[in-house]
């Protein structure tokens, strides 16, 4: 069996027969599968077991597929193939912006299924791996969305946690004010600097960071901040 066969693909559906009908068809072409018929439980099986590719329908219970997929690509690489009823070119836009890698309109045939999950696998070097920073001191766990501090449990609000996060994934880098605004608040509040000062400063706080002398959230005057990484 080849490397590609053996990989895992999570399945994420709410229909189970539609669930099944996967299952049967990716176990057919070699592919071990899990499955998950919420948006939780995909977050969670995609954190704890190791994954090369989900599918992942947009209509789920517990929550819309956009929220699974930007949940996602807050800390995995790993592809993304989406299957949704809906056809629209905005849709679909919308999906491929937001981190989709591909998408899939049903109905569908199941070689085309398998062709674009080959095509997605073999554009990844290797089944992508939850983003852990920690410094002894620092902890964050991108996947569970836990920070900890000296062994203490963080609670940071949603704002500052994607922040955080994106320092994180970016760390030892340089990330401009205007990258941050763009990717955390959108475009149109791409002059809103002081709504970045602010939660900066905030986030600088939770974690007992000075400015004059930080650790962690280091500021390049005029320019952005990076994630002084050790």
């Amino acid at each position: 069996m080849s490397e590609v066969a053996a990989a895992a693909v999570l399945i994420v559906d709410d229909e189970r027969q539609i669930r099944r009908f996967l299952e049967i068809s990716l176990q057919a072409q070699g592919y071990e599968t899990l499955s998950a018929d919420s948006g939780a439980e995909a977050l969670k099986l995609a954190a704890t077991r190791s994954v090369a590719l989900v599918v992942l329908d947009l209509g789920l219970p517990d929550m819309d597929g956009h929220q699974v997929l930007q949940r996602l690509r807050e800390w995995t690489e790993v592809p993304i193939l989406l299957l949704s009823a809906r056809s629209g070119e905005a849709e679909k836009v919308r999906a491929l912006d937001a981190g989709a890698n591909d998408y899939l309109v049903k109905p569908f045939g199941v070689e085309e299924l398998g062709a674009r999950i080959r095509v997605l696998l073999r554009a990844s070097a290797s089944p992508a791996v939850p983003v852990v920073f920690d410094d002894g001191r620092l902890r964050v766990d991108l996947a569970r969305r836990e920070v900890q501090l000296d062994g203490a449990t963080i609670a940071l609000p949603r704002k500052e946690f994607e922040i955080l996060s994106l320092l994180v994934r970016n760390r030892g880098m340089v990330l401009t004010q205007r990258q941050i605004l763009v990717e955390l608040w959108g475009a149109a509040h791409v002059e809103d600097t002081h709504y970045l000062r602010v939660a900066i400063g905030r986030l600088r706080r939770r974690l007992g960071d000075d400015a004059s002398a930080p650790r962690w959230i280091h500021t390049e005057p005029g320019v952005g901040y990076r994630l002084i990484s050790p």
